[in-house]
């Protein structure tokens, strides 16, 4: 039912979800370090959902009878600047998340392939999410980091994030 040239790319997207599993992880991982327990959550939230969406599509995959292979996953940095330079970085990330989604719905809209086409609509729809939330965290950590208590207050909002898995996963 899917060409193989969407299969092809749909495996590319799992393991570049995969990656940015690692990623957020990684940067989890520096927040933690530095007693910031709140930004750390917030990170590891991020890595739970990349990990959903990598299941998503691989049970997409699935279903439409495409072939998984599942591809190398590249070791993610581990090592940052600051926090700014963290929150920059997954911003980058997700636009470059958007771009790979927005060009494998292109090429199934090329082939008429409506089924990726709609099934790809969660994924945009997602991304808009994720790019306008990592740009506002930009601004707000470009805003406290350099007051104490203000950071406090930062750290202390994100740690009240939650791992919510999406329903139609």
């Amino acid at each position: 039912m899917v060409s193989e040239k969407i299969a092809k790319l749909i495996n590319e997207q799992i393991a570049n979800e995969q990656y940015a599993a690692q990623y957020y992880l990684s940067m989890s991982a520096w927040f933690s370090a530095k007693d910031l327990d709140g930004i750390a959550n917030y990170f590891r939230v991020q890595s739970k959902e990349e990990l959903m969406h990598a299941d998503k599509m691989f049970d997409y995959l699935n279903d439409v009878g495409g072939e998984i292979i599942i591809g190398e996953i590249p070791k993610p940095p581990h090592e940052f600047i600051g926090a700014i330079d963290i929150f920059e970085k997954a911003l980058a990330h997700e636009k470059i998340v958007t771009k790979s989604i927005f060009n494998i719905v292109k090429n199934a809209n090329d082939e008429g392939d409506f089924a990726t086409t709609s099934f790809l609509q969660w994924f945009i729809n997602e991304q808009v999410e994720e790019e306008a939330s990592a740009s506002q965290l930009v601004t707000k950590i470009k805003m406290v980091s350099d007051n104490p208590s203000a950071l406090y207050l930062f750290d202390q909002e994100l740690a009240q994030r939650t791992f919510v898995p999406d329903q139609t996963a």
